[in-house]
């Protein structure tokens, strides 16, 4: 009989997997070609690039594969601090998720459906007042929020089931848009397209770094399914596959994608346009071409906050399962066995932050400093698990430890070096946030003592 406090293990490898490309692939595949080809100016370095970030987020992948499959638990970096490095390692990542990273996070994705959905003229009153000093985009961003939260609440299963069938009509819609692209040899694709170069580009090795920073804020996202080990099936086999695998087909997608685009745009005009696979797309099939972009976008942009907001309500619910924060957050629906309140408090973080809408792109950037710092102290667990157990048998074992972790250790450290260097205010005051939780989680310790 399943006991109320605990989440069922009800996600098999297709929905793990599904939760990992769907988080990963967002709008971003779709934009940050323009910000790459203007960062190096060349197709040559362009894939340079994607194949050096993809390789990077594999090793990533790799390492949380191993920890994961090895320690299945709730909450998945949180729980994988708390046990290398102790409570309060834990408590600052679960602090920064929930103050800052998730709600900011969901905040964007929705916000930028509802941006997507008003380019179409059904719903050109997005951007339109409502009542008061919010906008009808805003209005369906938060309406969105509850929607697919009642979603998550209802069954962690069925969500899954959204999230892979989302995840599938995605990647059928990015082989549809190659489709159309790659048949227009002769009128507007060219092979020498891939040949030709942006002038003007920042270039050299500051260049090259712009645009791997872009790369792997591309990629990111594929650390959500870890969050959900101890509700998937069979983990120590499942996890590695979701992880690895998900990469890897992300990978593939993304080097399809940025090829249909270069096929029909030289590097310069996709260096200094602002959609640059709408821009493909409606050279080659007119308006509509460029509606199927849209259409594209906001599918992946659906399947990345499905994702998102199952994953990001484990974190809270674990650190209140192991006493750490609010007991009522630990609560476990009894119907639907879905970690409710937990869901709840995210989705009331997040409609705040919507409600304040001009400024959740600054709070968002301050994620991103705190985002991968934890980044590299998870993965960094792996040597602190290796060195208390060296004789463990684990059911994944990285191939090319230690240096594949060491890698991602480097380059989550050098993403943080430009994240400061880019936006030093807003990387203070995100330091400024995780060290809050200090004094937070001496509170908490404090009060549980008492009683």
């Amino acid at each position: 009989m399943l006991k109320q406090r605990e989440l069922p293990r009800v996600l098999n490898a297709s929905h793990a997997t599904s939760i990992v490309v769907g988080i990963i692939i967002g709008s971003g595949i779709f934009l940050v070609p323009r910000e790459m080809m203007a960062a190096v100016g060349s197709s040559r370095l362009v894939y340079a690039v994607w194949i050096v970030g993809g390789l990077l987020s594999l090793f990533g992948a790799m390492t949380y594969a191993e920890i994961s499959a090895q320690h299945p638990r709730y909450g998945g970096e949180y729980a994988f601090l708390r046990e290398a490095y102790g409570d309060l390692t834990g408590f600052l990542y679960m602090w920064t998720q929930i103050t800052v990273a998730k709600p900011a996070s969901l905040a964007t994705i929705s916000a930028g459906l509802a941006r997507v959905l008003g380019t179409f003229a059904i719903f050109s009153s997005f951007s339109q007042t409502a009542f008061a000093h919010l906008t009808w985009g805003q209005v369906f961003a938060i309406a969105t929020t509850w929607l697919i939260t009642g979603l998550n609440i209802v069954g962690t299963r069925r969500s899954a089931n959204v999230q892979l069938v989302l995840t599938w009509l995605k990647g059928l819609l990015i082989l549809v848009i190659a489709g159309f692209c790659f048949g227009a040899a002769g009128t507007h694709g060219s092979w020498h397209n891939f040949a030709t170069d942006f002038s003007t580009a920042r270039g050299g090795f500051y260049g090259f770094m712009l645009a791997l920073v872009a790369a792997l804020w591309a990629y990111d996202g594929w650390s959500g399914v870890a969050t959900m080990a101890g509700e998937v099936e069979r983990p120590q086999r499942t996890m590695p596959i979701a992880l690895v695998g998900g990469v890897v087909i992300v990978g593939g997608l993304y080097m399809l994608t940025n090829a249909t685009i270069q096929y029909v745009l030289p590097a310069a005009i996709i260096a200094t346009s602002d959609r640059p696979a709408a821009a493909a797309m409606s050279l080659v099939a007119g308006h509509w071409g460029a509606a199927l972009v849209s259409i594209g976008m906001a599918v992946s942009i659906a399947a990345t906050f499905v994702g998102s907001s199952l994953s990001g309500a484990r974190v809270p619910f674990a650190a209140a399962h192991d006493g750490l924060f609010f007991r009522q957050l630990a609560y476990v629906h009894p119907r639907f066995h879905t970690p409710a309140a937990a869901l709840a408090l995210q989705a009331i973080l997040t409609s705040l932050l919507l409600l304040a809408i001009g400024r959740f792109q600054a709070l968002f950037s301050l994620a991103i400093f705190g985002e991968w710092l934890f980044y590299a102290l998870t993965a960094s667990t792996i040597f602190v698990f290796r060195r208390r157990n060296p004789t463990a048998i684990r059911p994944y074992s990285i191939w090319g430890y230690p240096i594949l972790p060491a890698l991602f250790i480097a380059a989550a450290s050098v993403l943080l070096v430009f994240s400061f260097a880019d936006q030093p205010r807003n990387s203070v005051v995100g330091s400024a946030i995780i060290l809050l939780g200090i004094p937070v989680y001496y509170a908490f310790k404090k009060n549980s003592t008492r009683h």
